[in-house]
């Protein structure tokens, strides 16, 4: 039986689009968009900070020095400010607040760096939730058993009463690979509805 629900936070919960962020921070020129996608969101630095190697102050100086002087203010404003203005995915609050009114437990279990409670505390999402864990914080980064293993041992939850929701089949095969139940989240309310109810879960 389903008693706990735990979901990734970006592109499930909160949008995570590093084309839209450049948008919004006026980076049009594609090239220059190029530049600042291989050398910030998909840097192995960026990783490092969701393992809590690196800090995004640590981090700034080493992208900075890769990008063209032209884009250093945009990438320094990107990577403190990439959240704001947050934006949800559509839906999922409403959700998140029927499943925690359903009477299951509501976790979070997040690669994001240490940065991560300055954005997501002040978010209405955050109070239905009863634990969150951060990769950072433990150093561990999904698909790795270990978080998984790490997460049920830090909230006392059983793993075949989790169900986990990730926009990545890898994370979500890492959970199921550890004896939790897993939904691929494709950005269908709908359809992670349907699934969930396949599951026995109950609104």
């Amino acid at each position: 039986m389903i008693r706990n629900i735990v979901f990734d936070m970006g592109n499930v919960l909160v949008k995570f689009d590093p084309e839209m962020f450049m948008t919004r921070e006026g980076i049009l020129d594609p090239t220059d968009r190029q530049i600042v996608s291989r050398e910030l969101f998909k840097s192995v630095e960026w990783v490092q900070m969701d393992m809590g190697v690196l800090t995004e102050d640590q981090l700034e100086p080493m992208v900075l020095a890769r990008v063209p002087e032209r884009l250093r203010s945009h990438v320094c404003h990107l990577l403190h400010h990439w959240s704001e203005p947050r934006e949800m995915v559509p839906g999922m609050e409403d959700q998140v607040r029927r499943l925690k009114d359903a009477g299951y437990g509501i976790y979070l279990l997040s690669n994001a760096s240490v940065s991560q409670p300055r954005y997501w505390d002040p978010m209405p999402i955050s109070r239905y939730f009863d634990g969150t864990m951060i990769s950072a914080f433990v150093r561990i980064v999904k698909p790795n058993p270990a978080i998984y293993r790490l997460f049920t041992e830090e909230f006392r939850l059983e793993e075949a009463e989790c169900v986990f929701i990730d926009d990545f089949p890898l994370n979500v095969a890492g959970a199921v690979s550890c004896g939790w139940r897993g939904i691929v989240f494709h950005g269908d309310v709908a359809e992670l509805e349907k699934k969930l109810k396949e599951l026995g879960v109950r609104y």
